[in-house]
């Protein structure tokens, strides 16, 4: 238990990438092992769109980050990072080698939370492979527009849940011994 312990705790968010490349089948097998969940019902209601086309990420990225800078009024949250957003070099992708979609089949109700868990495990995979993941949440205004949904062949009864980006970390990152801390939280027990 305590090596799934460290992997759980050291795990962390990798946001520079080394330009080696991973391999379909490698990506394959991570998604093949993430969704060893539980789902609500047994639905599984999971379906993943897989990127690993550089333009095509850049073309994503640009349209996310002006999205972004053209709904402000409506995303307060999203002004501290206005910078980054009229940068025209930061890749919200962070120049990783694969983009991992997944998207929750509406139809089944818990499928964000499905999902959710899927994409966790995809995180605590990549960590123990040695390879590093994060998830994007500047790319949540891209990948749920029809248009973009229909060119990765996304059904419409489906919903985005998670991008997460995947490759090798370009350096060290603060490991397992060094762990940052958690802020206090509360437990009422009855």
């Amino acid at each position: 238990m305590d090596i799934l312990k460290n992997l759980i705790k050291g795990r962390r968010s990798c946001r520079d990438f080394s330009d080696e490349t991973i391999s379909g089948e490698r990506v394959e097998s991570l998604i093949n092992d993430a969704v060893w969940v539980p789902s609500g019902s047994n639905n599984q209601p999971w379906r993943f769109a897989v990127v690993t086309d550089k333009s095509m990420m850049k073309r994503y990225s640009d349209a996310a980050k002006e999205h972004w800078l053209r709904n402000l009024d409506k995303n307060p949250h999203m002004r501290q990072y206005v910078e980054y957003m009229k940068d025209p070099t930061y890749n919200i992708f962070y120049n990783a080698p694969v983009l991992i979609i997944i998207y929750g089949n509406r139809e089944s109700y818990w499928h964000v939370y499905d999902c959710s868990m899927v994409a966790y495990n995809l995180h605590l995979l990549a960590e123990e492979s040695g390879l590093g993941c994060c998830w994007i949440g500047f790319a949540h205004n891209i990948f749920g527009e029809p248009e973009t949904m229909k060119e990765l062949g996304i059904p419409k009864n489906y919903e985005l849940v998670a991008p997460v980006i995947l490759g090798f970390p370009a350096g060290p990152r603060t490991s397992a011994e060094n762990p940052n801390k958690r802020k206090p939280f509360e437990v009422s027990y009855f």
